[in-house]
């Protein structure tokens, strides 16, 4: 039984060569065009088939769950069960939960939630010594990378931003050029509550979506929280960090400024043509903030 657009017959093959006949299949792919993720039943239980959208993303995912997940606790991550990198496949466990809605929540579970968050990033990010030196310099790059492409995200929201957006965002992303180093470690990329999996039965809370794992400033991943649930929910932010076990630097609260700028404007310019509303208010309350002085 298939449910929502099939599984390609080649992938479909693969798999089956895995994980034995399928049984069902369901897509449960985002609303995004180059999102590809089905739900697979077989003898063998419930997996997870994600294509990845480009290469990049594919050998960020493979290396994420090869060599980051396996440092976490059993359950709070998809196990990598096979890959396929001539058609950019992952074959994963499933894992249980619905993703997770602040908003939805009651106030001691949004705590509970954002402190296992915390926690579980906290291991995620893993020890900044393990990382190499290419790693590092990839994280320097990364960085380098976020400030040279706010000109670009101002030329795609042109007619969309006023003139003191502009310049906050221009100020942010020259005030971030100017850093120094900030603490390193293996980011998940887009660590926010939809990519977070609370079982109500359990308790447990997992992560899923490491296509943007990679190398970067640890900071880089309170962006989508701090420009989130937590404006409205501060208390959750102090969970978050009590289960992550450090707050941030001085430094690190500056580059979490600079970023949040950086972030609005991409959303906004990827977030209008794409008619995804969520991502487009996140961006425009976070340049709102930032022009008032009161982010």
């Amino acid at each position: 039984m298939t449910s929502g657009a099939p599984v390609p017959p080649a992938l479909a093959a693969w798999a089956e060569n895995i994980v034995g006949p399928l049984r069902t299949v369901r897509d449960v792919s985002h609303p995004r065009p180059e999102s590809q993720v089905w739900e697979l039943t077989s003898a063998t239980g419930r997996t997870i088939l994600k294509v990845a959208p480009t290469p990049v993303f594919y050998a960020r995912e493979t290396r994420a769950y090869r060599e980051a997940a396996p440092a976490l606790e059993r359950g709070t991550v998809p196990h990598l069960v096979e890959t396929d990198a001539r058609h950019r496949a992952l074959l994963m466990t499933a894992v249980p939960g619905r993703p997770v809605r602040s908003a939805a929540l009651s106030p001691a579970l949004g705590r509970a939630l954002h402190r296992k968050a915390g926690a579980w990033l906290r291991r995620f990010h893993g020890d900044a010594r393990d990382l190499t030196h290419r790693d590092r310099a990839e994280a320097a790059g990364e960085m380098e990378r976020a400030v040279e492409a706010a000109e670009k995200h101002l030329e795609l929201s042109a007619d969309l931003i006023g003139v003191p957006e502009r310049e906050v965002v221009r100020r942010h992303a020259a005030g971030l050029a100017l850093l120094g180093p900030l603490p390193v470690g293996y980011v998940h990329g887009d660590f926010q509550e939809r990519n977070w999996l609370h079982d109500s039965g359990s308790g447990s809370l997992a992560v899923v979506d490491l296509e943007r794992a990679r190398p970067h400033a640890a900071v880089l991943d309170v962006v989508r929280l701090a420009c989130g649930p937590w404006v409205r929910r501060p208390e959750l932010r102090t969970a978050f960090f009590e289960g992550f076990g450090r707050e941030l630097i001085s430094a690190e609260r500056t580059a979490l400024r600079c970023l949040s700028a950086l972030d609005a404007v991409s959303a906004i310019a990827w977030g209008v043509p794409h008619d995804d509303k969520e991502v487009v208010d996140r961006g425009r309350e976070t340049l709102a903030r930032l022009v008032r002085g009161d982010y």
